[in-house]
């Protein structure tokens, strides 16, 4: 069922001040979810192809569909795909791409999915549901496997204790055993500021869903799509997520590039691909306060140069 508190889009004005949608433009909204995004590209008159993932999401936007009578089209589709599905639906090219990386609050507030330990469900954690789960992964995967995606997503410090008692659990089926186990092995005290099974709920969730891949490859799929002009604006929520973020806008800016005058032999690097990058954007107090789960949001965004896209290999 419909979760009863709805998706709040953070940054929501700031989002569509860098997007300065007009009537007319093509628009790809990365993660749809409620809508929220799309719903305000919408009322300027855009045209929007908005892509999930999750199928609650892609069921729960049809009443959106009928309400803006072809002008919003929902597309079943990770986001790192969408420039094959939008070749295959005949539109190259847009002007705008839209991102809001991460889980949604539909996804956190339903204790089926299993996204959080704040009530207890099975231990699923899977956006699309479907492939592995986090049950999956924890119950079979070598306990070195688990402290390096511990360490690497979570950046748990002491991810080789918290894998060592997570094998020593086995089986782990809902949230609450996993949380449990986690606190145990950190010696959680309930007057802790920050549970410490948020850091390794993180670091699950971001393997199963392959999060930062995700990431990756969308960030490259918008540098192709967008027209000369063309503006990409990414929201993200923790420092893995914003420093990719980062990362892919300095490259593509070139923007610390430098060829020195005493090699004269040297080639320049390829031309920009976006130029005008922001700063980071964080939500006013005013927000932080109306919605929470806006507090660690950042904002990025850009506009696109004619240059051609870059051949990337990672970030």
């Amino acid at each position: 069922m419909p979760t009863s508190a709805p998706h709040i889009p953070v940054l929501l004005d700031e989002v569509v001040a860098a997007i300065a949608p007009t009537n007319g433009m093509s628009i790809i909204d990365a993660t749809f979810g409620a809508g929220g995004y799309s719903r305000a590209l919408l009322a300027s008159g855009a045209r929007v192809y908005a892509f999930d993932r999750d199928p609650n999401a892609i069921r729960d936007g049809q009443a959106m569909v009928a309400e803006f009578d072809g002008r919003l089209s929902l597309h079943p589709e990770r986001f790192a795909q969408m420039r094959e599905e939008m070749e295959r639906i005949g539109v190259p090219q847009v002007d705008a791409v839209v991102m809001d990386i991460g889980v949604s609050s539909m996804q956190l507030d339903q204790a089926e999915r299993g996204f959080a330990f704040s009530s207890d469900g099975p231990l699923d954690m899977r956006m699309s549901q479907d492939g592995e789960s986090a049950a999956d992964f924890l119950n079979t995967a070598d306990e070195s496997a688990i402290a390096d995606v511990l360490y690497q997503y979570g950046e748990e410090r002491q991810s080789r204790r918290v894998a060592r008692a997570i094998v020593a659990a086995r089986p782990l089926e809902t949230t609450g055993e996993f949380a449990r186990v986690v606190r145990r092995a950190l010696g959680h005290k309930p007057h802790d500021k920050k549970d410490p099974a948020t850091r390794s709920f993180q670091a699950v969730r971001i393997h199963v869903n392959d999060e930062l891949g995700e990431l990756r490859a969308g960030l490259a799929a918008a540098e192709l799509l967008l027209k000369e002009g063309g503006k990409l604006a990414v929201v993200s929520f923790h420092s893995l997520e914003d420093r990719l973020v980062k990362r892919f806008f300095k490259e593509a800016s070139g923007a610390g590039r430098a060829v020195s005058r005493h090699l004269p032999g040297e080639m320049p690097g390829p031309a920009p691909t976006f130029t005008k990058v922001s700063k980071a954007i964080r939500p006013s107090e005013a927000e932080i306060a109306r919605n929470p789960r806006s507090r660690s949001s950042i904002l990025r965004h850009a506009i696109r140069t004619c240059a051609p896209a870059h051949e990337r290999t990672s970030l």
